[in-house]
């Protein structure tokens, strides 16, 4: 494919601030549809963090890492990860602490070259396991978010069907940069109509909690620091897919290495992520998509969007008004997103042909099936696993990929492996 701008050209600064507007207007809805994880109080500097690391993610990774157009966005495997923590009574100061000893087991991996024999163990089937159980287990979150508004259920369930369908026949239907846009789009116009029927905020979002720059009162809780190690096999196996795809759509050459040095910045990224209390990052699949609509393959392109991100940090008023979304639109936008991320794993059944046998389907299945049951399970039920042990067996992603892992290599593996 022939791009215009090459992943190490330098276009003109016109053309360069154009190409960053369009990967900011991508960059902002990764990070606002994150932020209902954040603390009690705190979802305005929450929010501010996450642009910050978001920012300097992007900038380090463009300029030191793989060197490569991919935008960074809080990595959904981790806020499933702080989810279930929080529901099980992890505190932040617990949740967070464990979330940077994964950065640095993955920093590590890829420091040490452990890379390869890491991915060894992710066969195709697992890895469509993987992509899929993220939305199964982002089911109950993103229910919460659009049934938040109890006076208008019937409003969210009605908006909740039509603007799905609708983002999804745009998405088919637009081409080039404006396929890319459809996310922000969406958030936009269906603010003002949500808000045309419920009625427009007087005021905007400010915390009510005091602001910590960093994680205080710092405790280790084994079972979560296990639990967010199983997050981060996930995590290991979203970046790697994420630069390998970009890499071969430009032909960008010594992959092995742009692999490592980029893992290598999300593992440092996701132990400063820790430190300060907010979600870590990751390289996000939708790049390459944005990179060949555009024609433009530049590294550099990114560095606008990514400095754009780092003023938002430093912002408070802007970045209230960007949190007056409703969570109604956030939840149905996570909705749409995660809908993608299931047809992006039926998709790779299909190229992979990851399921050529019964057997294979039942090997998807039954993780499936019980991440999607564990994450609906009853409070009462979890309170009733040892609490060293509930961190992990209470985290329904984290039991779907050790399900998986079991299934694919120990009780159900392939004869012809042996």
């Amino acid at each position: 494919m022939n791009f215009k701008y090459g992943v190490d050209s330098r276009p003109s600064f016109g053309a360069t601030i154009l190409y960053g507007l369009q990967w900011l207007m991508i960059c902002i809805p990764v990070v606002l549809t994150s932020t209902f994880v954040a603390p009690e109080g705190q979802t305005l500097f929450f929010t501010q963090k996450l642009f910050a690391v978001m920012g300097v993610t992007m900038i380090l990774n463009s300029l030191f890492g793989h060197r490569l157009p991919l935008i960074a966005g809080p990595a959904a495997v981790l806020l499933m990860g702080v989810l279930a923590a929080a529901q099980h009574g992890g505190s932040v100061a617990e949740i967070y602490p464990s979330m940077a000893v994964g950065g640095v087991m993955i920093a590590l991996i890829a420091a040490f070259g452990l890379m390869r024999k890491m991915q060894r163990l992710f066969t195709p089937r697992i890895v469509v396991a993987i992509v899929v159980l993220i939305s199964f287990t982002m089911a109950k979150p993103i229910v919460g978010m659009i049934f938040s508004d109890d006076d208008h259920q019937l409003l969210a369930m009605v908006f909740a069907v039509v603007t799905v369908i609708a983002m999804a026949v745009a998405n088919n239907l637009l081409k080039g940069v404006w396929k890319s846009m459809v996310v922000i789009v969406a958030m936009i116009l269906g603010s003002i109509i949500y808000y045309c029927f419920t009625g427009f905020p007087t005021e905007f979002i400010a915390d009510s909690a005091p602001r910590h720059l960093f994680v205080e009162g710092v405790e280790i809780n084994a079972g979560i620091v296990i639990a967010f190690i199983f997050c981060y096999i996930a995590l290991f196996i979203n970046q790697i897919g994420s630069v390998q795809s970009l890499g071969e759509l430009i032909g960008a050459e010594n992959m092995p290495a742009r692999q490592s040095r980029g893992m290598i910045v999300q593992g440092v990224m996701n132990v400063v992520s820790g430190v300060l209390g907010v979600v870590g990052p990751v390289d996000y699949s939708l790049s390459p998509g944005v990179v060949a609509s555009t024609g433009c393959a530049s590294r550099y392109t990114v560095l606008p969007a990514a400095v754009a991100m780092i003023a938002l940090a430093f912002m408070p008023g802007a970045v209230s008004v960007l949190l007056t979304i409703p969570q109604p639109v956030m939840g149905v936008v996570l909705l749409f997103l995660m809908a993608t991320q299931i047809a992006a794993g039926l998709h790779m059944i299909h190229t992979t042909s990851a399921t050529a046998s019964f057997k294979d389907g039942l090997i998807l299945a039954i993780p499936i099936m019980f991440t999607t049951i564990l994450s609906f399970a009853p409070q009462s039920a979890t309170q009733t696993i040892p609490a060293l042990l509930r961190p992990i067996v209470g985290n329904a992603f984290v039991m779907g990929i050790i399900i998986i892992l079991l299934l694919e290599h120990l009780f159900l593996r392939d004869k012809k492996t042996e």
